[in-house]
């Protein structure tokens, strides 16, 4: 119970990575809030470890602005800050809409900096803190097919890294975690849109996504839980500012 008197906030904390994260901690002692659009998503989600549970919509300020004011008044505080809410969508850039383009950005990239920025000022970050973004490894490497969501994800390290130059001084982490294809419900649906777009099976465009993880899997959102964890434990003080990639071997 190394997280004992800590409190936390994961995004998009109903589902896949962000549920696996929310229930690691907790299963250390941390108090969590988990956010959301659904919140009978989150509710049912939150009855298995004991959290709270927040409707939230990231891309939008106001509500960003005053779920993490809920969080804080309900634990005092805002110790740790997983940014995990994201989509991942595909398209050709010729035949793409600059709608398609901001949904993306306002999810993925502005939701992470309105998440950050709120549960910084909330966070007793000259004791203690940690901030983690779940990036992509196509936010180390651009994906093919996915120019907006790799930029966005691109744009998630960069603003920690540039974070973590901010708060060198302090005892404050910010780091990403750059997931390869990770057995979620994204999966599900990024599947049914390469089938549809490619006009292949709904097997072969499973197996195309899982070939591109080198160890030839999807990977767990367990596993993805446990770095973020690692993260927040005893001997991480000094590892700040890092993009830390999952994905099954070098790519």
């Amino acid at each position: 119970m190394i997280l004992t008197g800590k409190s936390a906030v994961v995004t998009g904390g109903g589902t896949g990575i962000g549920l696996a994260i929310a229930r690691g901690l907790a299963a250390q002692g941390c108090q969590v809030a988990i956010t959301g659009r659904r919140l009978s998503v989150l509710e049912a989600a939150s009855e298995s470890f004991g959290g709270l549970s927040v409707k939230m919509d990231v891309s939008d300020e106001a509500s960003v602005v005053g779920g993490m004011q809920n969080i804080a008044d309900r634990f005092g505080s805002i110790d740790i800050c997983v940014a995990n809410a994201g989509i991942a969508e595909g398209q050709n850039i010729q035949n793409s809409a600059f709608g398609f383009w901001r949904n993306i950005m306002a999810i993925n990239l502005d939701g992470a900096y309105l998440t950050i920025r709120e549960s910084l000022r909330h966070m007793p970050v000259k004791d203690w803190g940690r901030v983690i973004a779940i990036s992509s490894i196509a936010g180390v490497r651009g994906l093919k097919g996915a120019h907006a969501y790799s930029a966005s994800k691109h744009g998630v390290i960069g603003l920690i890294r540039a974070l973590s130059a901010d708060h060198a001084k302090m005892p404050v982490t910010f780091n990403a975690i750059c997931p390869g294809y990770v057995d979620t419900d994204i999966i599900v649906r990024n599947t049914e849109s390469i089938s549809e777009r490619a006009q292949m099976s709904h097997e072969d465009a499973r197996a195309l996504m899982v070939s591109l993880n080198p160890h030839g899997r999807l990977i767990t959102a367990d596993e993805v839980a446990s770095a973020a964890l690692w993260m927040c434990s005893a001997g991480s003080d000094s590892y700040d500012g890092q993009a830390l990639e999952i994905s099954g071997g070098q790519l």
